[in-house]
C-alpha cells in the first residue's frame, strides 16, 4: 500500500539519483581505503624520532581503537606513562609490540 504523504523531490530522474549515491559510496569507500594505506609518520624538528606517542597518535599509527589500545595497557603488552593528567606511550615500547617482541 502506498502512502501519498511521504513525496521526496529531486530535481532528477530516480535512476540518475541512485546512481549518484552510488558513486558517492565509491568515492568514500576510495578515500578510506588510501587514507588506511598511508601510514602515519610524526616527525619533530631537531629530533631523530619522536620519543613520546600521545593515545590518538598510537591510535592512528596502529590503525587500532581507543578500546583495543586501552586493553593492550591492561593486558600489559604496552606501557603507558602518565605524566601529570596525560598518558604517553614510548616509541620504543610502541617498535616492540609492532616487532612481536613484547608477548
Amino acid at each position: 500500500m502506498k502512502d501519498d504523504n511521504q513525496v521526496i523531490l529531486f530535481p532528477m530522474p530516480i535512476e540518475q539519483v541512485w546512481e549518484k549515491f552510488r558513486e558517492l559510496v565509491r568515492n568514500e569507500l576510495r578515500n578510506q581505503e588510501a587514507s588506511r594505506k598511508a601510514p602515519v609518520e610524526y616527525q619533530v624538528s631537531g629530533l631523530v624520532s619522536k620519543p613520546l606517542f600521545k593515545a590518538h597518535e598510537v591510535c592512528e599509527m596502529m590503525q587500532i581503537s581507543r578500546q583495543t589500545l586501552h586493553a593492550w595497557v591492561k593486558e600489559g603488552l604496552l606501557k603507558s606513562y602518565k605524566i601529570k593528567s596525560r598518558v604517553f606511550f614510548l616509541s620504543s615500547d610502541i617498535e616492540k609490540l609492532m616487532q612481536g617482541e613484547n608477548k
